[in-house]
C-alpha cells in the first residue's frame, strides 16, 4: 500500500512539473501579447507600424491588417509604443502575468508635424464682381490636400444691407446652391479648407449682386408644412415658370396675393393674433406692414374670401361677415360702405377700375344660397347678377371698362356640409345684354375651375383646375377668354393673380 501511494504522489509531481513548464524556461515565466493598430476615427489597419515592449526593447511589426504578436514575453509590467512615419507614436501600458495573454488596440493619430494642411481655396464661380445673378446662385470653388486626407469645408456668407450671416458646415462638395437671396443685395462669400490635422485655411472674399427685382407677374399661392406660402414668377416662351420668388416664410400661413402696378405693391391676407388681417409688401417680399387692425377680414371660410386694391393703390375694400370695409393703404380712414340685409355674409368684392361700383358676392353661413350683386359708392344696389344660386359661387374680377363680370358657378346645385363643389365653371356676364355665357366649355369632367382673372390685356384668363374630390393637386392654367386650348403654367398652386 505504501509502494502504491509514492507511485501516485510520484504521477502527481510529474504532471505538475510539466504543466508548469508550458508557462516557464530555465526559471522564467511568460505570457503573450497581442494586438492592432489603427487610425484614429477611422480605424483603418495601419501595416508594418513598430511595435516595441520597454523595458526590454523587443520590437515587431504589424501585418497588412495592423495585427501584432508577441508570443514569449517575460512576465513583467510593460509600456508598449507603437510608432510610424507620419503618426504620433502611441503608448500602452500592460501588466503581463505568467499563462495570459493581453490585448492592446492602439488608434494613432496622424502627426501634424509631416502633414501638409489643404491647399488654400479658390473661388471659381460667380467670378469675383458678378452683377446680376439671380436670386438663386451656384457657388463653386476647389481644393486639394497632398496627403490625400479628406477636406471638409465651411462657407460664410455676408452681404451689405443687414447683420445676417449665413454659415454652412461640414461641407463635403466644391458646390452649394444658395436660394431666396434678396433682389439688388450684394454678397460676400469665403471658403475654409479643413483636413481635420491642420489649422483650417480660409479662402479671399469674393462679392456678386444679385439682379433688381424681376418685376414677376404673376402671383400665386403654394401649401408647404401646412401653410399657405406666396410666390410670384414670370414664365418664358414654352410656359414654364422662371425667375421664381418665394414672398413669404413657410412658418407663417400667408394667401390671396393681389398686386397693384400703381403702387408697387403686392396685398395678401395673414393671420396676426389667430385673426385674418390685410398686409402689403414690396414685389421682393421685404418691407411687409399690416393694414387692418380693429376689424379683421372675415367671412364662412377665409380660404374663399377676398379683397380688391383701388385703381390708385391708395385703398382698399374688404369684407368682415356681412358688412364691407373701405380702408386707406396705410390703415387710416376705416368706414363702413355696405351691408347685407338679409343677414348673408358678404365674401368677395372687387373694384371697378373707374372706382364708381363693387362687385359683392353674399351666402350664408354655409357658403351657399350666394347672391352675385354691384353696388355703387353709397352702398346701393345697382344690378344683380345671380340670385339665390343653390350651390356655390365664387371668383368675382371686373374687366377693365366695368361692362363684364367674370365670376365661378358651381351648376351641380350640389350642397355639403365640408362646402365642396361638384361642377364649378366659369362665366362672364354682361351688363349691357343682362345675359351670362359660360366660357372654357371644354373643362374636363369631374373637375372644377376656380378663381378666374381677367389677364392685363384681357385676351385671357387664368384660373385654377382641380379634381372635385377637394384633396387632389390643384393646377393653374391660362386660355383665351374666348376659349380654345389651355396651357397649363403652375402645378401645385392656387389662388393666381396676374398684373
Amino acid at each position: 500500500m505504501k509502494k502504491l501511494q509514492k507511485i501516485l504522489i510520484l504521477l502527481i509531481f510529474t504532471v505538475f512539473v510539466n504543466c508548469s513548464e508550458d508557462n516557464t524556461v530555465g526559471g522564467v515565466e511568460f505570457g503573450e501579447i497581442t494586438g492592432k493598430v489603427v487610425k484614429a476615427n477611422s480605424f483603418e489597419p495601419i501595416e508594418n507600424a513598430k511595435v516595441t515592449l520597454s523595458p526590454t526593447n523587443n520590437t515587431t511589426f504589424t501585418d497588412a491588417n495592423g495585427n501584432f504578436i508577441f508570443e514569449e514575453a517575460p512576465v513583467n509590467e510593460y509600456s508598449v509604443e507603437a510608432s510610424k512615419e507620419g503618426f504620433l507614436n502611441t503608448f500602452e501600458p500592460v501588466t503581463l502575468d505568467v499563462g495570459a495573454t493581453v490585448n492592446i488596440v492602439f488608434e494613432m493619430q496622424i502627426s501634424s508635424a509631416l502633414n501638409n494642411p489643404p491647399t488654400t481655396p479658390e473661388l471659381i464661380a460667380p467670378i469675383d464682381g458678378t452683377i446680376d445673378t439671380d436670386n438663386s446662385v451656384e457657388l463653386v470653388w476647389s481644393s486639394s490636400d497632398i496627403d490625400e486626407d479628406p477636406i471638409t469645408y465651411r462657407l460664410e456668407i455676408k452681404n451689405d444691407f443687414n447683420s445676417d450671416v449665413i454659415n454652412v458646415e461640414s461641407l463635403t462638395d466644391t458646390t452649394y446652391v444658395v436660394s431666396d437671396l434678396k433682389f439688388g443685395g450684394k454678397y460676400f462669400w469665403q471658403v475654409a479648407a479643413n483636413d481635420n490635422i491642420n489649422t483650417e485655411v480660409l479662402s479671399s472674399s469674393n462679392t456678386f449682386t444679385v439682379t433688381e427685382n424681376p418685376e414677376n407677374r404673376y402671383t400665386y399661392v403654394k401649401v408647404e408644412g401646412g401653410n399657405n406660402v406666396i410666390y410670384s414668377s414670370n414664365i418664358d416662351d414654352d410656359s414654364s415658370a422662371i425667375n421664381t420668388v418665394q414672398l413669404t416664410e413657410t412658418s407663417a400661413n400667408s394667401w390671396r396675393p393681389r398686386k397693384n402696378n400703381t403702387v408697387g405693391l403686392i396685398a395678401f391676407l395673414k393671420l396676426f393674433n389667430n385673426e385674418a388681417h390685410l398686409f402689403t409688401m414690396k414685389p421682393d417680399g421685404s418691407e411687409i406692414n399690416r393694414v387692418t387692425s380693429n376689424v379683421p377680414i372675415n367671412t364662412f371660410d377665409l380660404n374663399e374670401i377676398d379683397y380688391s386694391w383701388s385703381t390708385s393703390g391708395d385703398k382698399f375694400i374688404y369684407p368682415s361677415f356681412d358688412k364691407l370695409y373701405m380702408i386707406n393703404k396705410d390703415g387710416s380712414g376705416l368706414q363702413l360702405i355696405h351691408q347685407t340685409t338679409n343677414g348673408h355674409l358678404i365674401t368677395e368684392c372687387d373694384w371697378s377700375n373707374d372706382g364708381t361700383k363693387i362687385a359683392v358676392r353674399t351666402n350664408d353661413s354655409d357658403g351657399y344660397d350666394g347672391y352675385i350683386y354691384t353696388i355703387d359708392m353709397s352702398g346701393t344696389i345697382i344690378d344683380t347678377v345671380v340670385s339665390s344660386n343653390v350651390g356655390a359661387l365664387g371668383g368675382l374680377n371686373f374687366s377693365i371698362d366695368g361692362n363684364t363680370l367674370l365670376y365661378t358657378k358651381d351648376v351641380s346645385n350640389f350642397q355639403a356640409s365640408n362646402y365642396r363643389k361638384l361642377d364649378n365653371r366659369i362665366f362672364i356676364y354682361d351688363f349691357s345684354s343682362m345675359i351670362e355665357n359660360e366660357i372654357l366649355t371644354g373643362k374636363p369632367s369631374g373637375t372644377n375651375d376656380l378663381d378666374p382673372r381677367f389677364s392685363p390685356n384681357e385676351a385671357e384668363i387664368i384660373f385654377v383646375n382641380t379634381s372635385n374630390d377637394g384633396i387632389s393637386e390643384k393646377k393653374i392654367f391660362f386660355s383665351a377668354v374666348s376659349g380654345g386650348t389651355k396651357e397649363e403654367i403652375f402645378q401645385n398652386a392656387l389662388m393666381p393673380d396676374w398684373e
